[in-house]
């Protein structure tokens, strides 16, 4: 395979600058401030997150996710704590998300510690999805070894046939996850890549905020 070369593809960042006077004491007001944006600007994608994750060995490995909730707790998301991402939370409880927004030209990384979401507050989520979603989640062993689709799809149709008088519940490995944050980092693209970037880091209960050179 020949050398792919793109050291000539470039783009310059023209949105207006972000200063330290500017941001929100709290870091969940100023994430609350540019995901309101984000999701006027970026409606199909404001909540898509990078996850991601390091084995027991230090492995690391990352994937998209959307977001279902956030609040003063943390982030929230859910899977099935088979896949890689479960495996690697279980043993490493540590883990990093990134928003990116194209159209502000902004990112945001969160870091911190993981857990699980309580029982309950999974099986109202898994309550609220869309059938099908339902289906191909309790029906499918996330991340595992399958012999083709067509094992898939018939795993799913027998479900779908042995469910059609009862609700589908929610499988016990499938729940969801907190990421409670330490650390907060907000990215603001810029000209000549002099790019704004402003760090929260957790002190007691407040948070302090350094700004970081590009």
């Amino acid at each position: 395979m020949s050398t792919q070369n793109y050291q000539d593809y470039r783009r310059e960042y023209e949105a207006e600058g972000l200063r330290r006077q500017s941001l929100a004491l709290d870091p969940w007001q100023q994430f609350a401030d540019w995901m309101e944006a984000a999701e006027v600007a970026c409606p199909l994608n404001a909540t898509s997150m990078a996850l991601a994750t390091a084995s027991a060995t230090g492995m690391p490995s990352a994937r998209m996710v959307l977001m279902k909730s956030y609040d003063d707790n943390g982030v929230v998301w859910y899977s099935d704590s088979r896949s890689e991402k479960g495996q690697d939370i279980a043993h490493n409880p540590q883990a990093s998300v990134l928003f990116y927004w194209q159209a502000l030209e902004r990112q945001v990384r969160i870091s911190g510690t993981v857990s699980r979401v309580s029982e309950a507050t999974s099986d109202d989520y898994f309550n609220s999805r869309p059938r099908a979603s339902q289906l191909s989640a309790a029906a499918t062993a996330q991340s595992q070894v399958v012999s083709g689709l067509s094992d898939l799809e018939f795993n799913v149709a027998q479900l779908d046939q042995h469910t059609q008088t009862t609700a589908v519940r929610r499988p016990q490995d499938w729940m969801g996850f907190c990421l409670k944050p330490v650390q907060f980092e907000f990215w603001q693209g810029q000209p000549s890549r002099l790019h704004d970037r402003f760090r929260y880091r957790q002190a007691g209960d407040a948070w302090s905020i350094d700004r970081l050179a590009p």
